[in-house]
């Protein structure tokens, strides 16, 4: 609704305000309008009022629940004998080793356990 109203207040026979006007009046950037406006010159009317599609599909996630819980788990546990406490390359390491994922980063991980909390 909003690029439908920005491209009304932008027309040339209509109202013709200025991006600045435009922006200040439907609180957003002035960037925004002028996106909104270059994409219905390039893309046309139709297109200039839809959201743009994503280019490329956001990326699957590593590890399925089942695995989470097995990494949860294994931080849980007693790190192994010379270690003191689970560094996150040594969990990464010790997934792969018992074949909870075939491959997996400490960031994934990182993230996997801070979800958690």
């Amino acid at each position: 609704m909003r690029r439908a109203q920005v491209l009304l207040k932008a027309d040339a026979g209509g109202p013709g305000w200025t991006d600045e006007q435009i922006a200040a009046a439907f609180s957003c950037r002035t960037k925004t309008v002028e996106n909104i406006r270059q994409r219905c010159v390039l893309d046309g009317f139709a297109q200039a009022l839809e959201r743009k599609r994503r280019e490329f599909p956001p990326v699957a996630k590593r590890l399925d629940g089942e695995q989470e819980a097995q990494v949860i788990a294994l931080r849980l546990g007693l790190p192994p004998k010379g270690y003191g406490s689970w560094s996150l390359r040594l969990l990464a390491r010790k997934a792969v080793e018992l074949e909870i994922v075939e491959s997996v980063s400490h960031e994934t991980l990182w993230r996997t356990l801070k979800k958690t909390g």
